[in-house]
């Protein structure tokens, strides 16, 4: 009778026992521990981030921090953080919120496009990942890696295909770097080559030219147009004369910064600069834009015509009229200067 009454004491108390740690398993792994109204939350963990980082990121978005710093110590999180962009969503039980951090980091979408400098794009791509643009920049304009991959500070620009790519928020600015180097050999494979071969380019002089032609017309349809024109001159020895230049050579000026050039004038056109297509026969040194894929691509599949020249249509603004005498020409751009000093555009 005695060791019965033993046993069952025994018992009841490994039942309470059992309640008593099936309810802390329940809380401390199980329960939904979220303290937010959204659907799913984000929290981004730097590159060397302690426990306590993630702990004060997290703690807004749980219900009970205690519970989750016991099971994170449980479950050796606190000496293992995984740096990345993670989700939780809402209702995740504190086992659910460890297993997301520790293993499934999430891609971000990485935009750009009309970037007009190294600087620019480094600012840009600085606001989708984690590094920041300081870095971004020294990584772009590192001279080993230019030297090595034949790139100059001007050049350098055009091995950033503008387009969206996904990368982890926790990417490097070497990476990134060096991802875009693979987007830019992917880009030009045997085809392009072959076609920049046939017109006698490089493919960062091939870049070079369709920032100009993009910086001329946004219009796709017209590029290849416009692209024949300025690959006519080059085969006969004639300067380019692209106003673009004109105007990115100014803007390397301090008496033009902060200014808009709406009206490239006689003056524009003695600025000493390599970039001043005018006085300069051949292509600048490097970019002026980053153009879009489809301006390389007219470069490359350029319109086969007669045409020397262009300018700017007064009655279809954004598209231009092409003349193959200079005769022709001056008519032409005769109508468009009414136009400008018709709107009040003299400068």
């Amino acid at each position: 009778m005695y060791i019965k009454k033993i046993l069952w004491a025994i018992a009841i108390i490994g039942l309470v026992g059992a309640v008593f740690f099936a309810n802390f398993v329940y809380k401390a792994m199980l329960r939904p521990n979220t303290a937010f109204n959204n659907e799913v939350a984000y929290v981004y963990i730097p590159t060397h981030a302690t426990y306590a980082d993630v702990r004060s990121q997290l703690e807004p978005l749980l219900d009970d921090i205690k519970s989750f710093d016991n099971l994170a110590r449980q479950k050796k999180y606190t000496a293992n953080i995984k740096a990345g962009r993670y989700a939780i969503k809402k209702g995740m039980s504190n086992n659910d919120i460890i297993n997301s951090i520790r293993i499934n980091n999430l891609p971000v979408k990485v935009s750009f496009n009309n970037q007009s400098s190294l600087e620019k794009l480094a600012g840009r791509v600085s606001k989708e990942i984690e590094a920041d643009s300081l870095s971004l920049l020294k990584a772009m304009k590192d001279d080993a890696f230019l030297s090595q991959n034949k790139f100059t500070e001007a050049t350098a620009l055009g091995m950033y295909l503008p387009n969206s790519y996904e990368f982890f928020w926790n990417t490097s600015a070497e990476s990134f770097r060096d991802r875009m180097l693979k987007e830019y050999k992917r880009f030009w494979n045997e085809d392009r080559i072959a076609k920049a071969r046939n017109i006698g380019l490089s493919p960062n002089q091939v870049i070079a030219l369709a920032s100009i032609v993009y910086e001329e017309s946004k219009q796709a349809s017209e590029q290849p147009r416009i692209a024949g024109v300025y690959l006519n001159r080059l085969r006969i020895g004639m300067p380019l004369q692209a106003d673009p230049t004109i105007k990115f050579a100014a803007y390397q000026l301090p008496h033009y910064k902060n200014t808009v050039i709406k009206r490239v004038l006689n003056k524009h056109k003695e600025i000493d600069s390599p970039y001043n297509t005018y006085k300069n026969l051949g292509l600048p040194p490097g970019l002026i834009a980053m153009p879009d894929i489809s301006a390389i691509d007219a470069v490359l599949n350029y319109e086969k015509h007669k045409y020397l020249y262009f300018v700017a249509d007064a009655k279809r603004l954004g598209y231009h009229k092409f003349a193959k005498t200079l005769t022709q020409h001056n008519v032409n751009a005769r109508e468009y200067h009414r136009y400008l000093s018709s709107q009040g555009i003299h400068r």
